[in-house]
């Protein structure tokens, strides 16, 4: 959906799309890296080599735009530290820890699901 100016009207669709818990709460996890970050993060705190290292598929940038909107929607927490060579750690925030259980339930239904269209 495109940013809208402050003034103007939604339509219906749109109304409802602004006002869904649902769509909220995927609009913070949703996009291709975010929850395997998180899954990453789980009860650990990484730097920024460990998590580049750990997802060698995803390019440096996409990597640090995905960090910044998990920080933004404070999901993790990052930690700069003023020495050379730079040092940044990143780990979960009370939040994203509320929303591991989920995630990992989540998991597991996917894990059935697989399961089932694998034997079908």
């Amino acid at each position: 959906m495109t940013a809208r100016k402050k003034n103007s009207t939604y339509t219906h669709n749109e109304k409802y799309i602004v006002n869904c818990d649902l769509t909220y709460a995927l609009s913070m996890i949703g996009g291709r890296w975010k929850i395997l970050i998180l899954d990453k993060l789980d009860g650990k705190t990484l730097r920024f080599s460990d998590l580049k290292r750990e997802f060698y598929y995803v390019t440096e940038r996409m990597l640090t735009l995905q960090l910044k909107a998990l920080e933004k929607d404070g999901l993790i927490k990052r930690k700069a530290y003023a020495e050379v060579p730079p040092r940044v750690e990143y780990e979960l925030t009370e939040m994203a820890m509320a929303l591991s259980p989920l995630l990992k339930q989540l998991s597991e239904w996917g894990g059935r699901q697989r399961e089932q269209q694998q034997t079908s």
